[in-house]
Formats: C-alpha cells, sequence, structure tokens
C-alpha cells in the first residue's frame, strides 16, 4: 500500500494541472477538505460549490499564497458554472451525524443530495473522476452509479466512494498501540464504510506487527465504530470532520497524481467490483491510472479471523447497496418530472 506523508500532500510539482470541484465546500467536512486542496500544488484550479456561504470560504482560500485560481459558485442555478471544465469532483456535501445516529440513518437526506448533484456531473462534466465522500457511502455510491447510468455516462473506473478515513484510522491505532510512526503504517481495509462492513485486513500490514486475537478484536471493534466515538464526543456539534477531511485530500491527492501519469499509486476505496452476484460495489486496493481505476486487486489473502469479520459485514452491505439502487430506481421517473 502506498502511504501518504503530510510533506508530500503538500510537495510542488511543476506537473500540477488538475481542476478540482469540491461539492458542499462550506460544511464541516468542505471547508477544511477544501483548504488542503489549496495546499496541494496539483490543483491549478478549485472551484467550491455550496447552498451557502461559499463567497467567504472561497476569498477566504484564495488569500493563501499558492499558484493556484479559486472560485465559488452559491445555489442550484450556480451548479453547471462551478462543475464547468473540471477534472475531479470531491462531494462532502451533506447532513452531518448527530448521536445516536447510524450512518444509515442519514440515508434519504443524504441520497437526495448525492443524486442531485451527480445529475449535474452527468450533465456538466460527464467524464470527470467522481470521488463521494458524503454518508453512508455504501448507499450513495450506488445512488450516483444509477444516476450516471440513467444519463448512459457511467463509467465504474471513474467513481470512488471514499473510504481513505478507514485506513488512516487503522493505521493510527495500530501504529499507537506499537510504538510506530502512523504515518509509516499500512492497513488495507476492504468490504465497505459503516459499522461491521468495514473489515481491517490486518495480517496484511506493513510493516508486518505481531497482534494476539485479543488485540486484533479490539482494534477492529475502534476501527468499526471510531466515528461514533467521534460523534459522542463532539456531543450534538459534529461529527468526524477534520480526519475526513484529510482523508479525503489523501484519496483526492492519490487520483490526481495517478491522473497526471504517476505510476504505483495505489489506494483502497468503495467501488464497483463483483465480490458476488448480490454484492456489486465493494472496497478493496486498487492501482490508480489516468482514467481512474487501472486495475482492481481484489481482496487480500484473510486470515480465518478476517474471513468471518468478512462474512459478518456482507448481509449489511447488501442492504445498504440495494437501498442506494432501489432509491434511483424508484425515485427517477418522478425526478425527470419535477426537472
Amino acid at each position: 500500500m502506498v502511504m501518504l506523508s503530510i510533506q508530500r500532500l503538500f510537495s510542488t510539482s511543476k506537473r500540477a494541472s488538475v481542476k478540482v470541484a469540491v461539492l458542499g465546500a462550506s460544511g464541516g467536512i468542505g471547508q477544511p477538505l477544501s483548504l488542503l486542496l489549496k495546499l496541494n500544488s496539483l490543483v491549478t484550479e478549485l472551484s467550491l460549490y455550496d447552498i451557502k456561504h461559499t463567497p467567504g470560504v472561497a476569498a477566504d482560500l484564495s488569500h493563501i499564497d499558492r499558484n493556484s485560481v479559486t472560485k465559488s459558485s452559491q445555489g442550484p442555478k450556480s451548479l453547471k458554472v462551478a462543475l464547468t471544465g473540471m477534472e475531479v469532483v470531491v462531494i462532502p456535501a451533506g447532513v452531518p451525524r448527530k448521536p445516536g445516529m447510524t450512518r444509515d440513518d442519514l440515508f434519504t437526506s443524504n441520497a437526495s443530495i448525492v443524486r442531485d448533484l451527480v445529475d449535474a456531473v452527468a450533465k456538466t462534466c460527464p467524464k470527470a473522476i467522481v470521488a463521494i465522500v458524503t454518508n453512508p457511502v455504501n448507499s450513495c455510491v450506488p445512488v450516483a452509479a444509477e444516476m450516471l447510468k440513467k444519463h448512459g455516462v457511467y463509467n465504474p473506473r471513474k467513481l470512488f466512494g471514499v473510504t481513505t478515513l478507514d485506513l488512516i484510522r487503522a493505521s493510527t491505532f495500530i501504529g499507537n498501540l506499537k510504538g510506530l510512526d502512523p504515518s509509516t503504517v499500512s492497513v488495507p481495509v476492504i468490504g465497505g464504510h459503516s459499522g461491521e462492513t468495514i473489515v481491517p485486513v490486518m495480517s496484511q500490514c506493513k510493516p508486518y506487527v505481531k497482534l494476539t486475537d485479543d488485540e486484533i478484536c479490539s482494534l477492529t471493534n475502534r476501527i468499526q465504530n471510531a466515528g461514533t466515538e467521534v460523534v459522542k464526543l463532539k456531543a450534538g456539534a459534529g461529527s468526524a470532520t477534520l480526519a475526513m477531511a484529510f482523508a479525503g485530500s489523501r484519496m483526492v491527492d492519490a487520483i490526481m497524481r495517478a491522473f497526471r501519469g504517476q505510476s504505483n499509486v495505489v489506494e483502497c476505496s468503495f467501488v464497483a467490483y463483483d465480490y458476488n452476484e448480490e454484492i456489486r460495489y465493494f472496497a478493496t486496493p486498487l492501482l490508480l491510472g489516468r482514467n481512474g481505476i487501472e486495475k482492481n486487486l481484489g481482496v487480500p489473502k484473510l486470515t480465518t479471523l478476517e474471513k468471518e469479520l468478512l462474512e459478518e459485514a456482507i448481509p449489511t452491505l447488501k442492504k445498504n447497496i440495494q437501498k442506494g439502487e432501489k432509491f434511483v430506481q424508484s425515485e427517477f421517473k418522478e425526478f425527470q418530472t419535477c426537472k
């Protein structure tokens, strides 16, 4: 697994020429994510969109001494302007979790938001790479895919559900436990991006770490429930925003580096993948390229315990995916009529 240090994230490059749009740029994730992308030298144009406060966020970021253009668009009527010419579109827009809520509780409101935004992407920049941050990722990625299919522009190589937060949490928790620098620890995380669907493959950790069964169970439980941990501690003030913004920026950076021709860029993400006849989306390690996914590296070798965890994840993952697909399939006709 290719790891990304904070220094590398902000490194300079003469090859910078990627136009990136952030949809939901004024939110709790959108603002720090936009900041990190502004600091990334691969971004030459940063297009910020939201339903409110976007001009102020864009003006604030435009004062940072980086050689990139920052522009803002506000409200649905300006969405086409925000997306015109964009090569990478990142979507963190949506309602955050509150105490007592699961990611699945966000589905109705956030699925509608993703549906509408991806509809605009399909019409305005259909060849763009799309990265979905909005929760529940397990359902919102199928929503995005179905919308792109309705417009005849779906390219499974260019649609990503950002699960990078699970990777950095796994690296951090294992690194802290074993006295290692977390930025040097790499752990593939497969399955999905909620609760029991998150399956960290600790047996494939690099560098190798010796873990007892109790440690594996404890770490797995914490990785799976780390988002809930943050929601509870913020006591109604929001969900995981800062680490999610960092995770989103790392995924977008990987996409951009591969887009610009760097080889051997590998990240895990929730993408189209035929795990079986019923599971058509799955988080796996991916080799990225100029057109998004160059090669899906598939499910890594698993221990008996990891296989058991994966089997436990499948029923929930199946329901999540079907919920997203059915949402668009059942509402698309009405949605088109309203347009």
